[in-house]
């Protein structure tokens, strides 16, 4: 388990007990990534991320355009594995939370453990901090690294 934010541990560590989800990251609205569990390679968290973030904006920019309000989650079900890609507020901004789940659970039960850890976030959340980037100094490094080895340069 990695968390750039120490108080985002324990939550998604109950989460992931509780839920018996495969993988999970939570990032914040813009794809930067806060915790990740799960994940064996940086390129597929960084990947998981940017997909994520787009398919929540792309998603909210359609609910916008067709005056539906607002959609929420997003579930896709396989045969082999599920994704619940769910959006939510912490007091400083808007967070993202991907999780990829499989038949030793179910989208009921990682909806519902998913619900108590959002709420164990809010709680956890600092409320005295402004809102602050959560990208590493080393996150271009890492960015062009990772490019390098997904284009083959």
């Amino acid at each position: 388990m990695r968390a750039i934010e120490p108080w985002v541990e324990g939550p998604l560590k109950t989460f992931m007990t509780e839920s018996a989800a495969r993988v999970c990251l939570i990032m914040t609205g813009a794809g930067q990534v806060v915790a990740q569990h799960g994940f064996t390679r940086s390129v597929d968290v960084m990947t998981a991320a940017s997909l994520g973030a787009g398919i929540v904006a792309s998603t909210r920019e359609l609910a916008t355009e067709i005056r539906a309000g607002s959609f929420g989650a997003v579930v896709h079900q396989g045969s082999r594995l599920g994704v619940y890609l769910a959006p939510f507020e912490l007091p400083a901004a808007p967070w993202i939370g991907l999780v990829v789940f499989g038949p030793d659970t179910s989208l009921g039960m990682v909806q519902l453990f998913f619900g108590r850890m959002v709420d164990e976030l809010v709680r956890a959340a600092p409320r005295d901090e402004p809102h602050r980037d959560v990208l590493p100094e080393t996150f271009e490094d890492e960015l062009n690294a990772s490019l390098r080895t997904l284009f083959g340069r």
